[in-house]
């Protein structure tokens, strides 16, 4: 039985993203700029990390160079995104949002907290506290920090 339950907690777990990232895609790819996800996580990062460069966006995150690279290209193309050669090492380009960019990810963000909302409006503030120390006890299980920072 207990198999089972593991297996019903993890489908329950994949079931509960997949509606919520099909909410949230669904918010970006009809919104004016059509972002992606990524481009949403990478806009995301510039607004926390303004003047960062491509290089410690790929430390930060461990993800792919070019593939991270192709995303500041895209952004940097739809306007959202915008660099400034490094005074100190005129190599590396110094990453900020752009107007536009700004005004886009606050938009996103207020979209994302009033899905949050919707998502656990059914559950008390007991419940959530509850649920959160459950999933971080089986993230901890899985040897991933219990509390997570989500970057890009």
């Amino acid at each position: 039985m207990t198999d089972r339950l593991a297996d019903a907690v993890f489908e329950s777990i994949h079931s509960v993203m997949h509606l919520y990232r099909a909410q949230q895609y669904r918010v970006l790819r009809d919104g004016p700029y059509d972002l992606t996800h990524m481009e949403n996580k990478v806009l995301g990062f510039f607004s926390a990390h303004p003047g960062s460069t491509l290089r410690e966006l790929v430390q930060r995150t461990g993800r792919d160079k070019a593939q991270l690279a192709r995303l500041i290209k895209a952004l940097r193309d739809k306007a959202l995104l915008h660099g400034d050669v490094d005074g100190a090492d005129r190599r590396s380009i110094r990453l900020h949002l752009t107007e536009a960019g700004q005004a886009v990810h606050e938009s996103l963000k207020r979209q994302g907290q009033h899905l949050n909302e919707v998502a656990v409006e059914r559950l008390s503030d007991q419940e959530q506290q509850k649920l959160i120390e459950l999933l971080q006890r089986v993230r901890s299980s899985l040897g991933g920090e219990a509390d997570s920072a989500s970057d890009a």
